[in-house]
């Protein structure tokens, strides 16, 4: 048994590589451009199957580890939803997928906050991470709503929910060799990438916005 969980850790981390150097390279080459797309499906394609192997490894015995479980869940949310978010150039209107996507997130952030409350309160290590990372998984999936609920107003963001979600996804992976590639496990290491990651989606949104509002004038 041990061996083929071996095989399936081996791929994992393959495939979350393959996530990570195709990640960096989709944020280094120009936005839009045909290198930035395939390096972005190919990104999506490898963060994807690496997460949902993670998913599998995490229920096998001697390797269940809920926390990485809910992580996995989110960085599947994340690039599911960063995809999604580009056909919003074109639809004026959420379909069933798209808030299915959004309350799955919303209810296993829920459950990650109140996971982290409980970790706190009996002195279990990691419960600040429950609610730093639940607590980022709700932000993102009720701004969903709200993006969802005020569509005609707000679809014009659809660029920067793009590019926070597939960041978000980014970062994810930038943590997971941080912590399990070079073995660094402390709450710095976890926290630290999706503080720097936040600055960084805060910078393309606000680089995004004047573009948008001014498109917006012109069409007036």
């Amino acid at each position: 048994m041990e061996p083929a969980i071996k095989i399936l850790i081996y791929i994992h981390a393959f495939f979350g590589g393959i996530g990570l150097i195709t990640g960096i390279g989709s944020v280094a080459v120009k936005k839009g451009s045909n290198l930035h797309k395939r390096m972005g499906k190919l990104f999506s394609i490898g963060m994807l199957t690496s997460s949902i192997i993670s998913l599998i490894i995490c229920w096998i015995p001697n390797h269940q580890n809920i926390f990485l479980f809910l992580i996995g869940l989110f960085t599947i949310y994340l690039v599911v939803s960063g995809n999604r978010a580009l056909t919003f150039k074109h639809k004026l209107k959420a379909d069933l997928t798209d808030k299915v996507i959004s309350g799955i997130m919303l209810l296993f952030s829920v459950i990650m906050i109140l996971l982290g409350i409980y970790c706190q309160l009996n002195n279990i290590t990691n419960g600040i991470l429950f609610i730093f990372f639940g607590g980022f998984g709700f932000y993102m999936s009720y701004k969903d709503f709200i993006f969802f609920k005020n569509l005609l107003e707000t679809n014009k963001s659809w660029l920067s929910k793009h590019i926070g979600k597939m960041v978000g996804a980014l970062i994810a992976s930038i943590t997971a060799y941080i912590v399990a590639g070079l073995g660094i496990g402390s709450v710095i290491a976890w926290i630290t990438p999706s503080i720097l990651g936040t600055f960084y989606i805060i910078y393309w949104n606000r680089k995004t916005e004047p573009k948008t509002k001014s498109r917006a004038i012109n069409q007036i």
